[in-house]
């Protein structure tokens, strides 16, 4: 059994024509998806970068872990106590990728992450890691040169293998190499997003907002804000082609397999870390919220005795990719895993999803979000200095970018959402290592990390910037917050 896993960062699925998008970003992924099964409903539990990806390799939730921030204390995973075994082989606490090297398979990394978010318990059950060398400033050639000397002459070999493979070119900031040229010029952006919401989050604020996208770009041409469609166009074309680019080099590495003749044994995987708002609740080109956009990511599987051609709408969690491997190989759930497999959509294209889902935030603000039937509930415990009320409802059907918040129109739905969340928390809480939800943690610490200890001149920046009635709607929700921080440092 050879197993790829491909994980592009900040992809999002609906960027990729096998999920509908109308701009030809993604040939080579596409053509894995026609051979193979597609998930349209399969979300990061715990997001951004370090949360997801520690919550992938040890199919923990991360209230669980601990780790749900990207600094301060929830950035690490909490120690295990009294009944920390000698080590974790064959126990409750074994990583799947320690299971699949058990059961046989030769299990490297290539990727420049583990050292990027000082994450290096990720590794375990990897015998070979590769990092690229770039702290996540690589592009996909960097990386593909580093797959391509590790994938040849395997082919002469008959050991097993599961290889993860780490691609970053969709993060911002856009670097794609500027000789590859802009092959959507002629392409409109989606057209969602009008001029008439464009003015409404100029008026608003946050990190990554229409008027505060960053300073350091790498790609020619794109605005330093959002002013109209025309500056979206721009800014839309610089993620779509670092997709494209990306994608490229998938194909490149689909050519190294076929060359040395085991492309159709081997069982691949596109997936990423999280997805990435592209204006949707005024975040453009970021992952700062739990939320439909950051948390829902693709996967696709092509492989032996997997459906071709079969798309599977039913509900799941990154963290139950693990378990799902773990069945395939011939191996055993362990009991401290949160992730469940979900082996019979594949090969059987039989239901195995969940009820709903809870996926959370807390690296760029502090929420809990409720998917479940065609809503998404996102419930904000600190906003991450951005315009977020405490609750907000979308009908993901109607609204599938988050445009309009329908909580007063439904209050029964976000009573079910409630009660939902509520359910999940008490659930996690009581299985547990841990007295303490990190959530509150992180609150407690300022907030999360990368708006922490910002609020003072950021009220100063846009009351100079002329936003006066949005620096006095922020400063007064945060009031609340103030005596929380002031019990952290012991201050009165």
């Amino acid at each position: 059994m050879r197993i790829l896993y491909i994980d592009i960062d900040s992809l999002r699925p609906d960027h990729l024509g096998c999920y509908g998008y109308h701009r030809n970003t993604s040939p080579n992924i596409d053509s894995i998806a026609e051979r193979g099964t597609h998930f349209t409903n399969y979300y990061t539990s715990d997001a951004p970068c370090a949360p997801s990806r520690n919550a992938l390799f040890k199919s923990q939730f991360g209230i669980h872990t601990g780790v749900i921030n990207h600094g301060g204390l929830e950035a690490d995973n909490r120690a295990i106590g009294e009944n920390r075994p000698f080590n974790h082989h064959h126990t409750a606490y074994q990583s799947w990728v320690d299971v699949l090297r058990f059961q046989g398979l030769h299990t490297a990394m290539i990727s420049p992450f583990p050292g990027r978010h000082a994450n290096w318990s990720v590794l375990e059950g990897f015998l070979e890691m590769h990092d690229t060398g770039k702290h996540a400033g690589e592009t996909a050639g960097d990386v593909t040169a580093e797959a391509l000397r590790w994938i040849k002459g395997r082919g002469a070999e008959k050991e097993d293998w599961f290889l993860y493979l780490n691609f970053w070119d969709p993060h911002t900031p856009y670097r794609t190499p500027v000789s590859y040229g802009n092959p959507f010029k002629e392409d409109p952006a989606p057209e969602w997003l009008t001029d008439e919401m464009i003015n409404r989050h100029r008026e608003s604020f946050g990190p990554m907002s229409a008027r505060e996208l960053p300073a350091e770009q790498l790609w020619p041409d794109l605005p330093k804000e959002i002013t109209s469609r025309l500056d979206f166009e721009k800014w839309i074309d610089g993620y779509d082609t670092a997709i494209r680019y990306a994608d490229d080099h998938v194909g490149i590495i689909l050519d190294a397999l076929k060359e040395e003749g085991i492309l159709e044994d081997i069982f691949i995987i596109i997936s990423a870390d999280h997805g990435e708002n592209q204006g949707e609740l005024n975040v453009y080109g970021d992952h700062q919220t739990a939320d439909h956009i950051t948390n829902r990511i693709p996967l696709i599987i092509a492989g032996p005795n997997v459906s071709q051609g079969h798309i599977d709408e039913d509900f799941h969690y990154q963290i139950d990719l693990g378990p799902t491997l773990t069945e395939l190989a011939g191996g055993e759930q362990r009991e401290k895993w949160d992730g469940t497999s979900f082996l019979p959509a594949l090969t059987e294209k039989k239901s195995s999803g969940r009820p709903y889902l809870v996926v959370s935030q807390a690296a760029w603000s502090c929420q809990r979000s409720v998917r479940f039937d065609k809503w998404i509930l996102i419930r904000t415990y600190h906003d991450g200095l951005k315009d977020f009320p405490e609750l907000m409802l979308f009908d993901l059907e109607s609204d599938p970018h988050e445009t309009e918040n329908v909580i007063e129109q439904h209050p029964e739905i976000v009573g079910k959402g409630l009660q939902l969340l509520d359910a999940w928390v008490a659930e996690q809480m009581a299985s547990s290592d841990s007295p303490t939800d990190p959530m509150w943690n992180v609150i407690q610490e300022g907030g999360p990390y990368h708006t922490r200890g910002n609020l003072e001149n950021y009220l100063i920046s846009l009351r100079q910037d002329g936003r006066h009635e949005a620096a006095m709607r922020l400063e007064s929700r945060h009031e609340k917050l103030q005596h929380i921080y002031k019990a952290r440092r012991g201050t009165k």
